[in-house]
C-alpha cells in the first residue's frame, strides 16, 4: 500500500492529478476553481479507495472507476443545484396581482428603460449599435416597444394596437431576446 501512496503523491501528486485531468477533459467546461475542488475530492476518494481496495484487480483500474463515478455523482449534484435555483428565478415580466396589466418590472422603483433611453434621444442620438438593434425589430415590435416606453400598460398596448396576449408576448420576447439585443453588447 505504501507503494501506491508513493506512487500516487510523488511529485506533488502528479499522478493523480494526471489520473483525474483524464476524467475531467470529458466534462470540460471547468474552471481553475473547479478543477481545485476535483482533485481534493480526488484525496478523499483516494483515501476511501485504498481502504475498500481488495487486489481482484489493478489499484490504477479500481481508482479510475472510482474517481469516475465520484465525479459523476458531483457533477450531477452541482447541475442539480443550479437547476433548483433557475426554478427559484421569476422574471420582470411576470403580472402581479388579480390584473394583467402590472408587472414586477413596473413595481421596481428605477424609472430608467432601455425602451424610454431609446425614444428619448431621437433619430439622431442613436448609437450605430442602438441603430442596429432597431433594424432587427419588425415595425409591430417597435410600437410596442415605443408605447411601452411612454409608459402604456401591457393591456393597453394590447388593445391600443388590435392585438392578442400571443402577440404582445412575442413582441416583448423578441424586443429582449439576446439575438436581438446581442448587437448593443458587442
Amino acid at each position: 500500500m505504501e507503494q501506491i501512496v508513493n506512487a500516487y503523491y510523488a511529485d506533488n501528486a502528479k499522478k493523480l492529478h494526471k489520473t483525474v485531468d483524464k476524467i475531467l477533459v470529458r466534462f470540460g467546461g471547468l474552471t481553475d476553481k473547479d478543477t481545485d475542488d476535483f482533485y481534493s475530492l480526488a484525496n478523499e476518494v483516494f483515501v476511501d479507495a485504498m481502504r475498500r481496495y481488495d487486489a481482484a484487480q489493478s489499484f490504477d483500474v479500481f481508482l479510475y472507476s472510482c474517481l469516475s463515478n465520484k465525479f459523476k455523482t458531483e457533477m450531477t449534484r452541482r447541475n442539480r443545484e443550479k437547476r433548483r435555483i433557475d426554478r427559484l428565478c421569476v422574471s420582470i415580466d411576470t403580472p402581479v396581482g388579480d390584473g394583467e396589466d402590472c408587472t414586477l418590472g413596473d413595481m421596481i422603483a428605477d424609472g430608467h428603460t432601455v425602451e424610454r433611453e431609446l425614444f428619448e434621444r431621437g433619430d439622431g442620438g442613436y448609437s450605430r449599435r442602438m441603430l442596429q438593434y432597431l433594424d432587427r425589430l419588425s415595425s409591430l415590435q417597435k410600437e410596442v416597444l415605443r408605447l411601452d416606453a411612454d409608459g402604456y400598460l401591457p393591456g393597453e398596448i394590447r388593445e391600443k394596437l388590435h392585438i392578442s396576449e400571443r402577440q404582445y408576448a412575442d413582441c416583448r420576447t423578441a424586443i429582449h431576446s439576446y439575438r436581438n439585443v446581442s448587437v448593443l453588447l458587442s
